[in-house]
This record gives structure tokens, C-alpha cells and sequence, in this order.
């Protein structure tokens, strides 16, 4: 008969609970070394310290705004006109303007125009009424005055003539005269004729040399002066070719009072009109036509959008790590794609967050520094229908 295979004995009854008394006796020793450990605390390693690595961003996000180089310009009507409504306007949105291109005209600028061409005549009134009086008189009035002279010198030779011949006349009368007084005598000396006929003959030679010694004294004075006619049209001709320093001086004062009065009129014509200051493109138009612009008002917004730039809010715990020269990515929701540029300039004080994200969670009161950052030409070209614009500024700082 085969036999069976006797059993595997058992461990007797005793050896059981002290097994299990130092299985219990390992659990509860590690369980009191965990619970003497902090909740978060590492177990220290044996003689392998560790130190702690501070963990620096390769990039600073910011909020920026897309604006033109050199910042949007407003374009306001002159001060003296302000209050006028604009007459014409000659640009439309989005148009690009030269530097001194008219951008608008005021209903005042014919009023004014026409005060422009009213000064530029008395200007020219003025410079012709100079020239006559630098040229002095006019050659026929010269020579007008010249033949009156010699008429009057004809006349007064012709006067001396006569007088001449009445002389002549009266010395031969005078001689004529003796010569009778002189017959009569001796007729009265033979008894021939009364004493009476010889006196009447005495004062007929008296009257003759009375009347030749008038007439010789009135040849003398012709001889010897010139008639009053005379003397004033030679007065009236020294008169009108002269040409006098103070009539020039007059003249002069009157020509510079009428440029003066041209120049305000230009300026103030000028005034009607909006031109330009530099070259860029109109970004908005804030009057129209037939609208009046207050004081403070402007007309239109101009900006150079041929270099676009960023307005980027960084920080002012940020500051530190951004530097010129910085690559700098831009992006938006609203742009075809991620727009590059750099770090050109930063600000020069930490003034109020302005750029406002819509996260409500987001801080409003930060405190930042305006960093300038410029898009290249690719970028530029893009942004430039996106003047103000938000967008999300991420300049590399490693």
C-alpha cells in the first residue's frame, strides 16, 4: 500500500501574537514621524542641502495703444477766427496732405480778400504819387512855365522899347520947344510980339523937359527892374522843378504805411484759411461744412502713418528690465497678424495707468511709465488703419 504524505505542521498557538506585536510597533513609529513633519514640508535629505532658484520671466507683457510717429495731431482754426463756420473743406477722411496744403476755408476769407486787394491798390497809389514827386513836375508843365517867361521878358523888352521912343519923341519936343522959345525972343527983343507970346513959349519948353524927364526916369525903372509877373512865373518854375527832400520823405512815409497796411491784410486773409503744418494723413474729420468751430475746437486729426508706433504702459516694477533696443512683439484680436518692432525710448516719469484692459479683475490704479516702442516698415504698413487701437505689448528682455 502506498502511503499518504504526512502534513506540514503549524506554527504553534504563541508565535502569532509576538509577530504581530512588532509588525504594530513599525506602523505606529512611522506614523508618528510623519505626523512630526509640517504639512508641505520636505524630508530633509542627509548631508544634501538644497537652495532655493528664483524663477525670472524672459518677457514683459504690457497694454499699449497703436498711434502714428510723433502722436496724432489736432488741427484747430487760427485764434482770431475761431467762432467761424467753415465755408469750404477740402480734404476728405483718410486723405494724405503735404506740409502747407489747404485743409479748409472760413466764410470770413472774401471779406477779407477783398480788404487784401483794397490795400494792395493803395500801395500802388501810393508808390506812383512817390515816383511823381522823386521825378518832380512834368516835362510840359516845365516847359509851359519856361515860354511864360519868355513871354513875359518879350513884353517886358517891348515895354522898354516904347518907353525908349517916348523919350526920343519928348527930347525932340524939349528940343523943338527951345528952338521956338529961343525964335520968340528975339522977335520980342525987335517989338515984334508981346511978352505973352513969349512966355507961352517959355512954358511950352518947361512942359517938354518935364514930360522927357518923366519918361527917362520911367525907361530907367523898366531898364533897371523886373515886371511882378515876371519874378512869379520864374518863382512858379523853380517851384515845380524842384523836387524837395521833406516832399520825398512825405511821400515815402505814405508808401510805408500802405505796405504795412498790405501786410496786416494778408495776415488776416491768411488767418481765414487752415493749411497743413507738416505732411501725414487725416485720420478724422471733426467739422463739416457749414459748421462753426469754437474756441478749443478742432477741425480734423492729421497723423504720419507712413512709421507707426506703440504707446506701451510697462510697470513701474517692470522698468528695470526693458531697455532700448528690445525686440518687441504687438498683437490684437483685430490685426491680420503679430506685428514686430523695438524699444526706441522710455519714459522719463511713473504717472497713472491710463490704458484700461476690460478684465474686471485686472488693476486700474497701477502705477506705469510710458515706454515708445517704433514697428518696422511691414508692421507700419499694417497698423496704419488702426490708430488707436489696444493691443498687447511683449517686449523680450533676455
Amino acid at each position: 500500500m502506498q502511503s499518504r504524505p504526512s502534513p506540514v505542521p503549524f506554527p504553534a498557538a504563541s508565535a502569532f501574537p509576538k509577530a504581530l506585536s512588532w509588525v504594530l510597533v513599525a506602523c505606529l513609529g512611522a506614523g508618528l514621524g510623519i505626523v512630526a513633519l509640517r504639512p508641505g514640508q520636505a524630508i530633509p535629505a542627509e548631508d544634501t542641502p538644497m537652495e532655493a532658484v528664483a524663477v525670472v520671466p524672459a518677457t514683459v507683457t504690457a497694454l499699449g495703444a497703436l498711434e502714428p510717429e510723433g502722436e496724432t495731431l489736432g488741427i484747430a482754426v487760427p485764434s482770431s477766427a475761431q467762432g467761424s463756420r467753415v465755408e469750404q473743406l477740402k480734404v476728405a477722411q483718410g486723405d494724405s496732405v503735404e506740409a502747407g496744403q489747404v485743409l479748409a476755408v472760413l466764410d470770413s476769407y472774401e471779406v477779407r480778400r477783398a480788404a487784401a486787394v483794397r490795400a494792395e491798390q493803395d500801395l500802388r497809389v501810393a508808390e506812383a504819387q512817390l515816383a511823381q514827386v522823386e521825378a518832380g513836375a512834368k516835362n510840359g508843365a516845365i516847359i509851359a512855365q519856361q515860354a511864360e517867361i519868355q513871354r513875359l521878358n518879350a513884353d517886358q523888352q517891348a515895354r522898354i522899347a516904347s518907353q525908349e521912343a517916348l523919350v526920343n519923341r519928348l527930347v525932340a519936343e524939349e528940343n523943338n520947344a527951345a528952338v521956338e522959345l529961343g525964335r520968340y525972343s528975339k522977335l520980342y527983343d525987335e517989338g515984334a510980339i508981346s511978352a505973352l507970346e513969349r512966355d507961352s513959349r517959355q512954358l511950352t519948353l518947361e512942359a517938354a523937359q518935364q514930360n522927357r524927364q518923366q519918361a527917362a526916369a520911367e525907361l530907367v525903372r523898366l531898364q533897371s527892374t523886373e515886371s511882378p509877373q515876371l519874378l512869379a512865373a520864374q518863382a512858379t518854375l523853380a517851384q515845380i522843378a524842384e523836387v524837395r527832400p521833406v516832399d520825398v520823405a512825405l511821400a515815402q512815409a505814405t508808401v510805408d504805411r500802405a505796405q504795412a497796411g498790405l501786410q496786416q491784410a494778408l495776415v488776416d486773409l491768411n488767418q481765414t484759411v487752415v493749411r497743413s503744418p507738416r505732411s501725414g494723413v487725416v485720420l478724422d474729420i471733426l467739422a463739416q461744412a457749414g459748421e462753426r468751430v469754437d474756441a478749443g475746437g478742432n477741425l480734423l486729426e492729421l497723423g504720419q502713418l507712413t512709421q507707426m508706433a506703440v504707446r506701451t504702459e510697462v510697470y513701474e516694477s517692470d522698468l528695470q528690465r526693458v531697455a532700448v533696443g528690445q525686440p518687441v512683439q504687438v498683437s490684437s484680436a483685430a490685426l491680420p497678424q503679430v506685428l514686430q518692432g523695438q524699444v526706441v525710448r522710455l519714459g522719463w516719469k511713473v504717472q497713472p495707468q491710463s490704458i484700461i484692459t476690460t478684465d474686471p479683475s485686472a488693476t486700474i490704479d497701477a502705477r506705469v511709465v510710458e515706454v515708445q516702442v517704433a514697428l518696422d516698415e511691414p508692421s507700419s504698413a499694417i497698423a496704419q488703419r488702426f490708430t488707436n487701437l489696444q493691443v498687447t505689448v511683449e517686449i523680450d528682455t533676455q
